[in-house]
């Protein structure tokens, strides 16, 4: 098959005719492709002129895939085959990807809530640690590999020879790390920033581990290479980077939806990849991941558009190029499918091209580092507890940013939700964000459908914190439309972090509050719903969203 396949319908298409001949003019393709820094603008040069290895990232990652077939050798002859990863944003969410489509188990840690990453303290005796991060400095995966270590100590087994390390050169990780003497160090290209490293050892690695075929994913991903390097107007980089980011007003709602593709969670990807690169400066394009018939896809917004991810082998065509008119999904839409190391580059190459078109500086984050200062002060010195809480069974409710929210102190958590739901602007969106175990708990996302059908608007779900290396730029950075639902709790056994004055409870509750501190202070409301009782506070969550409709 065609490894990449690409389709656009109403808007995408009058985007992509009236934007690509003026990107093939500008020779933006091959520019990209030559790694010209000043493609998005003077503002950008010095971070672009750094952040461009993904381009062509082959002759960096062609290297490892022998050195990391090797090492999964050794483990496996040493009985150890389970692979668990700790890492968050792009050094976790591509790794996540590539392992479930192909079918590979690998054990994901990218949580601070202390019940997630308790469950992943088994079968110690088979496990590799992953430990994935460009400095080192991140403190979910540095909390995450100082508590899988302890347990490996604890176990009897001797931690450096269980542990994995992905960083980049001359980081204080890599420092440390080689020190302790760890099984192996991976360096990736420091030229490429972590939203795009799937295709680098912090994809690789991993995925390899778990026992991927990772040649064959680089493979997928260099056929494509020439096609989207090319100055064309058939070229799917410059038509996907016009749809997306060329709509004219802009239709900044990105709805996502699995078409029958075999690409397992690659929205989760694409949300990161496109939501951090592009939001900010009151600008972007939030992605907006649903499911088949969810709202979303059963109305035709003007601010949205809808990405279908299709099995493009399978439907050979045929239905790739249907109608979207015929049907009860919005006529304003792309179809992509294809190999999912081809989906990589693409996505990238198309991200490239919606910055340049937005304006704005696609490989920097200005906002999330907010909530990171936020959530170290807050460790540093916890501040009580903002105003009064409103109690209603197994739920506490407080709120940020808009105190009219809790009217009188007389609420239940029904009608705070409608309240917040009231506030959210006629081109606005609601965000979920979930403090909880997402392997475990997953129930929650239920509300997310119900939701947009109460607003009539799109809602994200976010697991938290790892939503924070992803939408939680948008959020900030983006335009100021967005009303924030964040749902708290405490573990009943709490995991102290080795080596530092926190427990993993009190970490992820400084990222909570902090995080809707920082959004309180851009102007954003946000309700949050603590629960006293796990079970039975997420279960009354449940109950009250369903109760509205």
């Amino acid at each position: 098959m065609s490894s990449l396949a690409l389709t656009l319908f109403g808007a995408a298409r009058e985007a992509a005719d009236t934007q690509v001949p003026g990107l093939v003019d500008h020779e933006f393709a091959s520019r990209l492709a030559a790694k010209d820094h000043t493609l998005w603008g003077p503002n950008a040069e010095d971070e672009a002129a750094k952040r461009l290895g993904w381009v062509a990232p082959f002759e960096s990652s062609r290297p490892l895939v022998d050195q990391i077939l090797a090492l999964r050798k050794e483990l496996a002859a040493e009985g150890v085959d389970r692979v668990v990863l700790a890492g968050m944003g792009g050094s976790s969410l591509a790794p996540e990807v590539i392992a479930t489509t192909y079918g590979a188990d690998l054990v994901v840690l990218d949580s601070t809530d202390p019940q997630q990453v308790s469950a992943a303290l088994t079968d110690l005796g088979r496990t590799v640690l992953v430990v994935a991060s460009k400095s080192g400095s991140t403190v979910e995966t540095d909390s995450q590999r100082q508590i899988v270590q302890q347990a490996f100590t604890q176990a009897g087994i001797d931690a450096a020879t269980r542990t994995v390390v992905v960083t980049d050169p001359g980081s204080p990780l890599n420092r440390a790390s080689r020190e302790q003497g760890v099984r192996a160090v991976f360096e990736a290209d420091p030229s490429v920033g972590g939203r795009y490293s799937a295709l680098t050892a912090f994809g690789l690695v991993p995925s390899g581990l778990a026992g991927v075929d990772i040649a064959a994913l680089l493979d997928e991903a260099e056929s494509a290479l020439d096609l989207l390097t090319e100055d064309d107007a058939a070229n799917p980089g410059l038509q996907l980077g016009a749809a997306i980011g060329g709509t004219s007003p802009l239709r900044d709602k990105l709805v996502i939806a699995d078409a029958g593709s075999p690409l397992v969670g690659i929205g989760a990807w694409i949300e990161q990849l496109v939501a951090e690169s592009t939001g900010k400066e009151g600008t972007g394009l939030l992605p907006v991941i649903v499911a088949d018939g969810e709202p979303e896809l059963t109305r035709d917004a003007d601010d949205a558009l809808v990405v279908e991810i299709v099995d493009a082998e399978a439907e050979e065509g045929a239905s790739v190029d249907a109608d979207p008119a015929e049907s009860v999904v919005s006529p304003h839409m792309v179809r992509t499918g294809g190999s999912l190391g081809a989906q990589f580059l693409l996505w990238e190459f198309a991200t490239a091209v919606a910055g340049s078109l937005l304006g704005i500086n696609p490989f920097d984050q200005p906002d999330v580092e907010s909530a990171k200062v936020a959530a170290r002060g807050l460790l540093d010195s916890p501040a009580p507890e903002s105003g009064e809480a409103v109690v209603d069974g197994a739920v506490e409710i407080r709120t940020s940013g808009d105190e009219s929210l809790l009217t009188n102190g007389q609420v239940t958590v029904a009608e705070a939700v409608q309240a917040l739901l009231a506030r959210v602007p006629d081109v606005g969106y609601v965000a979920v964000m979930a403090y909880l175990d997402r392997t475990t708990e997953a129930e929650l996302e239920d509300i997310r459908p119900q939701l947009a059908a109460l607003s009539g608007r799109p809602v994200t779900f976010g697991w938290g914190p790892r939503f924070l290396h992803s939408t939680g730029q948008f959020h900030k950075g983006g335009p100021a439309v967005g009303v924030f639902l964040q749902v708290t709790t405490a573990a009943a056994e709490d995991l102290q972090v080795p080596e530092r004055p926190f427990t993993l409870n009190q970490l992820i509750s400084a990222q909570a509050n902090g995080d809707a501190a920082v959004l309180a202070e851009h102007g954003r409301p946000v309700l949050q719903l603590h629960l006293t009782d796990r079970k039975a506070g997420l279960q009354q969550v449940l109950d009250a969203v369903a109760s509205l409709d």
